[in-house]
């Protein structure tokens, strides 16, 4: 009989988010779906559980009324998305069949069999997962059963990993797990509680047609898994072997030169490799290790995926100018990430495009080798109720397409300043006549205003402003705001 092996890492966007933010680990913290006060609560620390009381299903507000000092954030789909597909090849090293759950992140069921000649006990097999994956800071429970339900069930119950040596025992162990071990929703938690429905073994007693009506499609089809309804197999993930060359140089190279010529034919071959899968490379991740022990990696991306070594090598050229490397480098790693290849429709009639996106992004990715993955950025628009918190820069990948048009007169541009300045207090009651940039702007003449800006009041970073727009007599629209809290005036910006 097969053996399928379930992973589960328990609250898997909270323990992203404590990986990304290690200092809130010794603080209350959660993981709400808006960073609002109307946001609600999905997953809580034990900390905050337990001495605060806070608990999934709570509004953000409330918990906040409970402990000022709760630490909480938003975890998107995209980071857990990431998360998962970077778990993937740690787990493709003990299994070659792993299917992540499409519906729990943080889930996931490997092939367990035929592994003895590699793994003589499958304790073992288990506890090795289980470590590997701790040094990515991800606490995960596995356990080895013969089903995929079976093994599910009983990784969501245990704090730590079993292995189950027959079917029988499995099937017991799970018919005694309690229900609220899986995660049900409330309401459907309320009603096995009228049932008297406690455990695993009672709800799959339930006849299957009155599941399917009192509690809907997707109990009902847990139901049916439960009960080994159906066959349903792993629908593993495709195993991608990693294109990358390792390469132990004889002596030390001291000469940036001279190691990017010992690069260029691992690079090659990587460009090959990701070739043969009909993939282009879209990533770059380059490790050199020290004559005296160190390590320093890197990592860089071409403006579009690409199969142009030159222009992959003048990029690690600008790269390896501003790394510090202790010692010579004695080994190097050259990996590739790639991308689909997708072959361009030739045009019938060659047009004169306005600009060269090709050259663009050719430059963007000079900058970001030379400067930092972040030396082109662009304006990410946020819901807040703060203009500064309106936005945040995020990296540029690529350049978007242009849309032009023809406006009836020059859009107005309003320009931030990187932190709100200090204004002198106006002298009176009115704002005209008002030397707020200094005495060679001018006094203010004409004012528009206020605007009143009050928000956060569920946070200590309560915010209650007055905007106003004001014209010196040098002809500068300048951007004001009186911060009721702290009775000063600030320049946030001007309008040109």
């Amino acid at each position: 009989m097969g053996r399928v092996a379930c992973v589960n890492a328990a609250a898997f966007p909270l323990q992203l988010l404590l990986r990304d933010r290690p200092g809130w680990r010794d603080a209350p913290a959660a993981v709400v779906d808006r960073d609002a006060a109307t946001g609600v609560i999905q997953w809580a620390n034990a900390l905050a559980r337990r001495r605060h009381h806070i608990h999934p299903g709570m509004r953000y507000v409330s918990a906040l009324s409970l402990c000022r000092d709760l630490c909480a954030a938003e975890m998107p789909v995209e980071r857990m998305r990431e998360a998962v597909d970077a778990l993937l090849p740690r787990l493709w090293r003990f299994s070659p069949r792993v299917e992540p759950s499409l519906q729990e992140p943080g889930v996931f069921w490997l092939d367990a069999s035929g592994l003895r000649t590699l793994f003589p006990s499958l304790t073992g097999w288990a506890n090795a997962i289980q470590t590997d994956l701790h040094k990515e800071t991800i606490k995960a429970v596995v356990v080895v059963g013969f089903s995929r339900f079976g093994s599910y069930a009983a990784a969501k119950a245990r704090q730590r990993n079993a292995v189950f040596y027959d079917a029988a025992e499995e099937q017991r162990y799970v018919r005694s797990i309690a229900v609220e071990r899986l995660e049900f929703q409330a309401d459907v938690l309320d009603v096995f509680a009228k049932l008297g429905v406690q455990t695993l073994g009672q709800f799959m007693d339930l006849p299957a047609a009155a599941v399917r009506r009192r509690f809907g499609e997707e109990v009902h089809a847990l139901h049916e898994m439960a009960r080994g309804a159906g066959w349903n197999p792993l629908t593993p993930q495709s195993y991608m072997e990693p294109a990358e060359e390792t390469v132990e140089l004889a002596y030390p190279a001291e000469d940036r030169e001279a190691l990017l010529i010992e690069i260029e034919p691992a690079l090659e071959n990587v460009i090959a490799k990701l070739a043969r899968r009909h993939e282009r490379l879209a990533s770059l991740c380059l490790a050199l290790t020290s004559d005296d022990g160190g390590r320093v990696e890197t990592r860089l991306a071409p403006a579009v995926p690409t199969e142009d070594a030159g222009q992959l090598l003048t990029l690690l050229r600008l790269r390896l100018e501003t790394l510090t490397l202790s010692a010579g480098v004695i080994a190097f790693t050259v990996c590739g990430e790639g991308a689909p290849r997708r072959e361009e429709q030739l045009s019938l009639f060659d047009g004169l495009p306005a600009r060269n996106r090709e050259a663009i992004h050719r430059a963007f990715a000079k900058l970001r080798a030379e400067l930092g993955s972040r030396a082109v950025t662009y304006a990410r628009l946020h819901e807040r109720h703060s203009p500064e918190g309106g936005f945040s820069w995020e990296p540029m990948k690529t350049l978007p397409d242009a849309a032009p048009g023809v406006p009836d007169e020059a859009p107005l541009v309003r320009r931030f300043y990187a932190c709100p300045r200090p204004a002198p207090p106006p002298p009176g009651t009115s704002l005209e006549g008002w030397c707020v940039a200094g005495p060679s702007e001018g006094p203010v003449e004409e004012v528009i205003g206020p605007h009143t800006l009050a928000g956060g009041w569920w946070t200590d970073s309560a915010i209650a402003r007055n905007y106003y727009y004001v014209r010196t007599a040098s002809g500068r629209w300048l951007w004001v705001y009186h911060d009721q809290k702290r009775r000063r005036w600030y320049l946030q910006g001007e309008v040109e």
